[in-house]
């Protein structure tokens, strides 16, 4: 059986939910025929015509970069200019482009996670949880012998993760009452008569970006005619999602020791850093340009944040506040998701029976060099 673009594009909302998008973002399908037939997808970081001819070299037809090749509107596509020379050579050798962006910023195992990681952090927490993450209690009552079609229906569509966790629910039993009045289809129960049925509540968490699908699975495969469902809007989110992560170095370096650290776990050539009267114990970081986020950082407790696009004016203010910095690049704190990616996307593809090469681009699109 083929697979298409579409089939790839929906597994990825397992890894980098489309929700957790900013809304200043354009993440998503770039360019190109989500039917189209794919055999191998390249990762990449940026998509430029050395990375779009690479694709069309080692035969995929599918990209899934992180920066959006299409970010601000246009208003022409000029085959002339070099973004609309890409585009034409993209659609003349039928490749399909997808991004996934803030979302893969935010996501359990995305940029964040995988930076954290690979620095040796222990017990990353997230350092600012994400607007997105708000979640909401969704309650339902169904009748006996249909809480499993209903509660497949809803976990399916992306209600119940905890963390880690997926599919998570809680469910109880007990008697609902209603008088179907005139004009209406009662599954049970006779018009004007009172009826007692035997029902399941069923408690679950959805979070917001996904209400509208949720609720639509659970209308249709729910057995009345109405339903009775509650939407709750709660004050606590999913801790996991969101920008940054801060966690332990163990054992504690000083600062030009733990650069080093950063330069070969990063394979890069140089770092920027500041500081050093600080060991470097607790680290924050943020993949791509996070300085920004130094404040919640220094409340964190971190000694040191590592990060990329540092501004002068910024670095002053960490070194102010006491803390140490090291600046390591947009790209090189950002590449490193490809090969966690890679195997996430890949044990999904393999517990779906795709049969799918995931090939990571060679193409290295930073577009500083060091002398």
């Amino acid at each position: 059986m083929a697979v298409k673009c579409a089939d790839i594009l929906k597994l990825m909302e397992e890894v980098a939910p489309s929700y957790l998008a900013e809304n200043w973002d354009n993440c998503g399908l770039q360019v190109g025929d989500l039917q189209g037939v794919v055999e191998k997808v390249l990762l990449t970081i940026d998509v430029n015509f050395a990375v779009a001819q690479e694709a069309v070299d080692r035969g995929a037809t599918l990209i899934i970069s992180h920066h959006p090749l299409l970010f601000s509107p246009l208003r022409t596509i000029n085959v002339r200019e070099p973004l609309g020379a890409l585009i034409n050579y993209l659609m003349a050798n039928k490749i399909t482009v997808f991004a996934a962006h803030t979302n893969l910023d935010l996501a359990v195992g995305g940029v964040n996670s995988a930076l954290a990681q690979i620095i040796g952090l222990s017990k990353p927490v997230v350092l600012q949880q994400a607007d997105q993450a708000r979640i909401y209690k969704l309650v339902v009552f169904i009748p006996v012998g249909y809480e499993q079609k209903v509660r497949t229906a809803v976990l399916d569509a992306g209600a119940g993760w905890i963390g880690n966790y997926s599919h998570c629910s809680f469910s109880g039993k007990g008697t609902g009452t209603y008088r179907p009045l005139k004009g209406t289809n009662p599954f049970y129960g006779r018009e004007g008569e009172l009826a007692e049925v035997d029902e399941v509540r069923l408690e679950t968490i959805v979070p917001a970006g996904l209400l509208g699908p949720v609720l639509e699975a659970l209308l249709d495969a729910h057995p009345y005619e109405e339903v009775a469902y509650d939407v709750l809007p709660l004050e606590n989110r999913n801790a996991s999602f969101g920008l940054g992560r801060v966690g332990q170095l163990a054992p504690p370096l000083q600062l030009d020791q733990f650069a080093e650290l950063v330069k070969n776990k990063l394979g890069l050539q140089a770092v920027r850093i500041g500081g050093g009267e600080r060991q470097v114990q607790k680290v924050a970081v943020c993949g791509g340009a996070g300085a920004d986020l130094w404040p919640l950082a220094l409340q964190a407790g971190a000694d040191t944040i590592v990060t990329g696009d540092l501004k002068y004016h910024i670095a002053q203010d960490i070194l102010a506040a006491g803390m140490n910095f090291i600046d390591a690049g947009h790209y090189g704190t950002e590449v490193v998701v490809l090969p966690v990616l890679q195997k996430h996307l890949g044990d999904i593809c393999s517990r779906d029976h795709l049969d799918i090469q995931l090939l990571l681009s060679e193409i290295n699109t930073d577009p500083f060099t060091f002398i």
